[in-house]
Formats: C-alpha cells, sequence, structure tokens
C-alpha cells in the first residue's frame, strides 16, 4: 500500500509540474475601453476565437464574428449579446455574424465588399481562424495554406485601407511555434507537401507564412499607424486537434485536455497584441506568453518574408500596384523556447 500511495504521489507531483510548465497562460490585464472601435475576429464562433470575441464585446467594442457556418456563427453572436447573466454574456448588442469561408478565394472578397460597404470602420482585424486538416481547396491550394495564410493575406490587402483610414489600428495574426518546423519554397507555394507527415507538415508551413507575414506587412506599413503582430496564444486546447489522426487522438486528447490552456487563457496573449497601449514599436515581431521573442531562423527572414508576399499576391490574384484598394477584385480564378503547434 505504501510503494502504490508512493507512486500515485510521484504520478500527482509529476503532473502539477507538467501542467504548471505548459499552462502558464497569461495573466489578464485591466480591461481596456473600446467603446466605438470595430474589430473583426475570423473563426469567431469557437474556441480562442470566441473567447476573443467574447472579451472584446465586453470592453465595448462593436464585434464582427468572420466565421464560415452561419448556425455556429450566428448562435455565437447571440449568446454574447445576452444580458450578462452568465460568463459568455455581455449585453453589447454590437455583435454581429458575417459569412467568411477562408477556403474560398471568392467568399474573402466577398465578405470584404459587404464588410466595405456596410461599416464604415475598422480599428482591428484578429486573423484567428485556422485549421490542421489536409486537403485542397476549390482554389487548388492546399487547405491549411489557404485558411490559415492566404485566405488572411487576401482578407488583409482588401481590408488594409479602411485600416489605415482609422488608424490607429492593428492586425494580430494568431501563429504557432509551430512555425520552427515550416519551410516555404517559393516554386512549391501554396502546394500540399509530399511525404508521410504531410499535413503536419502543410501546418508547419502556414504558421510560418503566418509570422513572415507579420514581419513583412509591418514593414510595407512603416508611417500608416498600421501595426501587426504574430502572437502564439500558447498550448490551447481547441477543436484544431479534431483533425489529428485517428490513432494520435486517444494519446492526444486526454494531454490536451489534462495541460493544454483552455480556450479563454489562450486569448489572453492574443487580446494583449490587439490592445496593449506602447506595443507600435514592435510591430512586426513574435509574441509569446505576452511579450516579443525571437521566432526561429526561418522566421527572421527578410528576404523570405518579401518572397512570401509576392509570391501571395500573385497566387490570389492582386497586382503589385492594385492590391491595397478597399474591396479590389482582382481575381485567381473564380473558381527562444520551442513548443509544439497551436
Amino acid at each position: 500500500m505504501g510503494w502504490a500511495l508512493l507512486g500515485v504521489g510521484l504520478l500527482l507531483a509529476l503532473y502539477t509540474l507538467l501542467r504548471h510548465g505548459l499552462r502558464s497562460a497569461p495573466r489578464p490585464r485591466g480591461r481596456p475601453e473600446l467603446r466605438g472601435r470595430t474589430a473583426i475576429v475570423t473563426g469567431g464562433s469557437s474556441g480562442i476565437g470566441a473567447a476573443t470575441a467574447l472579451e472584446l464585446a465586453r470592453c465595448g467594442a462593436r464585434v464582427i464574428l468572420a466565421t464560415r457556418s452561419a448556425r455556429r456563427g450566428e448562435a455565437a453572436a447571440s449568446r454574447i449579446r445576452r444580458p450578462p447573466v452568465c460568463p459568455q454574456e455581455t449585453g453589447n448588442n454590437e455583435v454581429l455574424f458575417m459569412h467568411l469561408d477562408l477556403a474560398s478565394l471568392r467568399s474573402v472578397r466577398a465578405f470584404a465588399s459587404t464588410f466595405l460597404r456596410q461599416e464604415p470602420q475598422l480599428h482591428l482585424l484578429i486573423n484567428n481562424a485556422g485549421v490542421s486538416a489536409g486537403g485542397t481547396t476549390e482554389d487548388g491550394f492546399s487547405l491549411p495554406f489557404q485558411v490559415n495564410h492566404l485566405g488572411h493575406f487576401l482578407l488583409t490587402q482588401l481590408l488594409l485601407e479602411r485600416l489605415r483610414s482609422c488608424a490607429p489600428s492593428r492586425v494580430v495574426i494568431v501563429a504557432s511555434s509551430a512555425h520552427c518546423a515550416g519551410r516555404l519554397r517559393p516554386e512549391s507555394l501554396g502546394r500540399p507537401p509530399s511525404g508521410l507527415f504531410s499535413t503536419f507538415q502543410d501546418y508547419c508551413d502556414s504558421k510560418l507564412a503566418n509570422v513572415l507575414h507579420a514581419r513583412e506587412l509591418a514593414t510595407r506599413e512603416q508611417g500608416t499607424q498600421v501595426t501587426c503582430y504574430a502572437v502564439h496564444p500558447g498550448f490551447v486546447n481547441t477543436a484544431l486537434f479534431r483533425h489529428a489522426p485517428p490513432w494520435l487522438k486517444p494519446l492526444l486528447l486526454p494531454l490536451a485536455w489534462l495541460l493544454f490552456l483552455d480556450a479563454s487563457e489562450g486569448a489572453q496573449a492574443v487580446l494583449d497584441c490587439a490592445t496593449r497601449d506602447g506595443l507600435e514599436p514592435l510591430s512586426g515581431r513574435y509574441f509569446t506568453e505576452c511579450g516579443p521573442r525571437l521566432p526561429w531562423a526561418a522566421g527572421r527572414d527578410d528576404r523570405l518574408a518579401r518572397v512570401l508576399w509576392e509570391g501571395s499576391e500573385r497566387l490570389v490574384g492582386l497586382g503589385v500596384a492594385g492590391g491595397h484598394g478597399e474591396g479590389h477584385q482582382g481575381g485567381h480564378g473564380e473558381g527562444p523556447a520551442a513548443p509544439t503547434a497551436q
């Protein structure tokens, strides 16, 4: 019996150490006043996006939940708008759903066109939505690369003039420490990689693209008061894991439940980059645990950031001269520590 109790005690101690190490959520800061400011949160109906949208609404912002599912998006917006009886409600009536499917460049353009027609202001663009599943989109690109990077790249470009006109404004890109394993090759940009772990590699590549997108956007927007930040929210237990291989889920899901941050904890790092005063000199940097950190070497490669930008413009059909105006309709056809992934 004594040995059994000792074993249980050691397991509990190990669990506590691991939980403390992995679940080091940043402490929430004071709630900023955001009345009169408008925010878009992609993927705002669940996970980190929903938690971010909820907190922005609590601060008084007008929040657009840009999601693919009308049912989930409307339900999330309705829940946040209700009078505050439970923690998921705010009484803020300026929380709206707008359809956005980042796996369709047509949908991205339609969303931007509708938003620019209906909403006169934009101060915060939270590029949060993400997938880890493999596959190919209707536009012919890798699903993770288009949803996690390319769709957000096009969205940001189409809304950039509105962000400038409402400056000071911010773009926050939810990246991941998985960028450490990312590899971007100009000649195969947007194509699914091959190999045994191609889906994981695809995800890592898209997260490297997130880090480099923030870096290059900050460089190009110097002097405009539009700033940009890539943020790793930590180890977060989100629906992203539903795309894990079936053989891995029995191990991964219990670990995620026991050790990872919940969505509201993960959202704190995103909210910090979106609302903390004085971050402007750090535009383009990579953040984790509410502080700037050096990304892995590829994430600091300015040449690669430029190549990615130019390749992304080409893939979505935005010319260098015409890619920054509101509602531009250029088209690609109609149709130093390193944890693991977000």
